[in-house]
């Protein structure tokens, strides 16, 4: 059975892939605009990769 989110990513990962900052990342998730983030531990979280690439080819139909 293969895993249907991908890989996880860390935030500079995110922001890497979708050339977004910190701020505006937070700022889309505060908004329900971006996907939320998975909390792995206390000082962890990360965001699964699929979710992302969804969010990035939703950006690209709505340009």
């Amino acid at each position: 059975m293969q895993n249907s989110i991908g890989k996880f990513l860390r935030r500079c990962e995110v922001e890497a892939m979708t050339s977004l900052s910190k701020s505006s990342i937070y700022a889309k998730m505060a908004n329900g605009e971006f996907p939320p983030q998975i909390k792995l531990g206390p000082r962890r979280v990360v965001w699964a990769e699929a979710h992302i690439q969804q969010w990035m080819t939703s950006q690209m139909q709505v340009a």
